[in-house]
């Protein structure tokens, strides 16, 4: 088992220490901010250790199998909200409004998994009855940013040749948006109802929740002839864990604590692009 450790703003020293408390029988600089630990003596009781001292240094310590790569992947499967982007467009939407903390706090309490996500998004939708949507234009432009390293990592999986997907428990509008502007292969979200103009406070059609995100994931490998377990997936909340669940790697990018528990690699310091040094 190999342990990438990196992190933008780790010291030397602590990536140094944090290479020696896990034993591994050599160590591969992989730039700055960035060791490869090769056959690391992996136990369940060294994770821990390691895991509970690089989050105190501000290091991502990623346990992967020797050998794994970009190449042993044919699609990228990404959560949109709080994942590709740094925002919930919803609660920026309902900022709009004068709502943002009554939506804000549905919105944590269901990427915590305390709430059912389609339920809570029928509740923050009926928020936005009679917004002008142009509103959404205004969130696009104003707040909607990408990520830290979301764009290079982007580049660099299509350069190698995996497809993008962008599934989002969020809204057709920005992912339509996002696809265009970074040449997205796949997008599949909701779609708020507008009417005269106006938001209506509904989504039309089935909502995007976690199991629609699972089967999307499932419907696109189909589509690209492979299996699941050749699709990296990332996201942060509970509602990304049935997608993340069935991929080759789930990746949980400034994640809830859920998440992260149950994701094969974590990203809590590093941008998105941290994905391709754990897969150098």
């Amino acid at each position: 088992m190999n342990l990438v450790l990196q992190g933008p703003q780790a010291s030397q020293e602590s990536l140094d220490q944090l290479a020696a408390l896990a034993g591994a029988a050599r160590v591969v600089c992989l730039g700055e901010h960035a060791l490869r630990c090769e056959d690391v003596p992996f136990t369940t009781e060294l994770k821990e250790r390691i895991d509970a001292a690089a989050y105190e240094a501000q290091v991502d310590a990623c346990f992967i199998e020797a050998g794994r790569s970009l190449d042993d992947f044919r699609l990228v499967a990404m959560d949109m909200d709080s994942t590709l982007i740094t925002i919930e467009c919803i609660d920026e939407i309902a900022d709009m409004q004068g709502l943002k903390p009554q939506v804000a706090e549905i919105t944590e309490a269901a990427m915590r998994g305390e709430l059912d996500f389609a339920a809570s998004l029928t509740r923050r939708v009926a928020l936005l009855e009679g917004l002008d949507a142009t509103a959404l234009q205004r969130v696009y432009e104003e707040r909607l940013r990408i990520s830290m390293g979301g764009e290079a990592m982007l580049q660099a999986v299509q350069a190698a040749g995996l497809k993008t997907l962008l599934v989002s428990g969020g809204f057709t509008f920005f992912t339509d948006r996002l696809k265009e502007r970074l040449s997205l292969d796949f997008t599949h979200a909701n779609t708020l109802e507008v009417a005269d103009g106006k938001l209506t406070g509904r989504v039309l059609g089935g909502i995007v929740d976690a199991e629609e995100k699972m089967r999307t994931v499932q419907r696109v490998c189909a589509q690209l002839g492979i299996d699941p377990r050749q699709a990296i997936v990332m996201g942060d909340g509970a509602n990304d864990l049935r997608m993340m669940g069935i991929a080759g790697l789930s990746v949980a990018f400034r994640a809830k604590p859920v998440v992260r528990a149950q994701a094969s690699v974590a990203l809590n310091f590093s941008g998105l692009d941290g994905l391709l040094t754990i897969l150098r």
